[in-house]
């Protein structure tokens, strides 16, 4: 009996911990989702620049990064 508590109190403990870092990351990744819709909104209603052309920078970026790095 005692080990068949001591594996349910693990089990608990355990779950607990992924419980709780699960929530992190949603919270985390929510967060982040939200920053990007804000940034990409006040790109949209104040400087026009729409949805495509901020995806085409942001492919562009670690090419003018290598560029910059490299000075090619």
């Amino acid at each position: 009996m005692p080990a068949d508590l001591l594996i349910l109190i693990a089990a608990l403990v355990v779950s607990g911990l992924l419980l709780t870092w699960l929530l992190k990351v949603v919270k985390a990744t929510f967060s982040a989702a939200l920053s990007i819709a804000a940034i990409a909104l006040v790109l949209q209603l104040v400087f026009g620049i729409g949805p495509n052309q901020l995806w085409q920078q942001v492919i562009q970026v670690p090419q003018q990064l290598w560029e910059w790095v490299t000075g090619f």
